[in-house]
């Protein structure tokens, strides 16, 4: 077995805990990990969306999941409850979250090398939506599963598609 020097091009990160070390993060190509929420209530057949405002950073005036990005170390049911949270004011339980869908864009506005939105299907929740964020969402609202707002943001529309018809549990955005 050969002797190698360490790399010293990839210097392994500083650790103050139990943890191994960790290599240098590839920041160049990391993936943006996302989280999105339906709530669905099956009884009425509604689902939880919100308008997006003239004042978002993506998709201004469209409809979308409440949806958002991971904070680092946190895991994705945890970063479900809070958006889910911080956007429609509804609570639910990270363990009572259901995958529902897969979406992995291969580019996205704050996300040049890509991004994977893992959907969460949310049945049992507290509290009644309400718009928690108004510079970012002109309205949250219950909407009927059967009348989905056509100006919907594509990759989240479809998984709420497939999700409601039992379609393909993955879908790909922007790759060849």
């Amino acid at each position: 077995m050969p002797n190698n020097p360490p790399d010293e091009g990839n210097p392994v990160a500083q650790q103050t805990d139990n943890r191994p070390p960790a290599l240098k993060p590839a920041l160049d190509s990391m993936t943006l990990l996302v989280a999105a929420v339906i709530v669905h209530d099956k009884a009425t057949n509604r689902v939880v969306l919100l308008q997006r405002s003239e004042n978002a950073k993506f998709a201004q005036g469209m409809w979308d999941l409440p949806v958002g990005k991971s904070e680092p170390g946190e895991p994705i049911t945890e970063t479900a409850v809070r958006e889910l949270y911080e956007e429609t004011g509804l609570t639910v339980k990270p363990e009572a979250l259901k995958v529902a869908h897969i979406i992995h864009g291969a580019w996205g506005v704050e996300s040049p090398n890509g991004f994977l939105t893992v959907v969460f299907a949310a049945y049992e929740w507290t509290g009644e939506p309400e718009n928690r964020e108004p510079r970012k969402h002109s309205l949250v609202n219950w909407v009927d599963a059967d009348a989905i707002p056509a100006n919907f943001v594509r990759t989240t529309c479809s998984a709420l598609h497939r999700y409601l018809t039992g379609g393909p549990q993955v879908s790909f955005d922007g790759w060849q």
